[in-house]
C-alpha cells in the first residue's frame, strides 16, 4: 500500500497524543496504557487513516521508556488490525477498520468494559461514573466520530 500522498504530521505529533507522562504506578502495564492511547487517538479522529505513527525510537524517547515496550504496543496494534508496519517506511493508522464478527465484538465489548471497571476499582472510582463520563463523551463527540461525516 503506498502513503506517499499523506501529507507529513507534526513533528509534534508525540506531545499531541501523549501530552502527559504514561503512569507507572497505576497497576497497568506500560505497553497496555500506551496501546491504549493510542486507540483513543485512532477513535477520537486525532489520528486518521493513513496517518504515520511516531517511530517507536521517537515515542520511546518522548515517553522515557523502554524501546521493547513500544514495540510489543505497535506490534498489538498490528495485530488488532488498526496499525499497518511497514520496513523501512514506518507504522500507519489502517485505512479501514477491522471488522470482527458478532461474537468477536461482544466478546471484545465485555474484556474493555472489565478492564475499565477493574481499572476504576484500582483508582478508587465509582465504575457508575465512569459510565456517566462515558455516555456525556460519547454524545459530545458522535457527530466527529470517524465515518460520521
Amino acid at each position: 500500500m503506498e502513503y506517499e500522498h499523506l501529507v507529513c504530521m507534526s513533528a509534534n505529533i508525540e506531545t499531541l497524543i501523549f501530552p502527559t507522562p504514561l503512569d507507572e504506578s497505576a497497576g497497568l502495564p506500560l505497553r497496555i496504557q500506551l496501546r491504549e492511547r493510542l486507540l483513543s487517538a485512532i477513535g477520537s479522529g486525532i489520528l486518521k487513516p493513513g496517518d504515520r505513527l511516531p517511530t517507536m525510537r521517537a515515542l520511546s524517547v518522548h515517553l522515557r521508556i523502554d524501546l521493547n515496550t513500544v514495540q510489543r504496543a505497535y506490534a498489538e496494534l498490528e495485530r488488532l488490525g488498526t496499525v499497518e508496519t511497514y520496513r523501512a517506511r514506518g507504522s500507519f493508522v489502517s485505512n479501514a477498520p477491522p471488522t470482527p464478527d458478532p461474537a468477536e465484538r461482544r466478546a471484545a465489548a465485555e474484556n474493555l468494559a472489565a478492564a475499565t471497571i477493574a481499572q476504576s476499582h484500582a483508582r478508587g472510582l465509582d465504575p457508575a461514573d465512569i459510565i456517566n463520563a462515558m455516555q456525556t463523551i460519547l454524545h459530545a463527540t458522535e457527530a466527529i466520530r470517524p465515518g460520521k461525516g
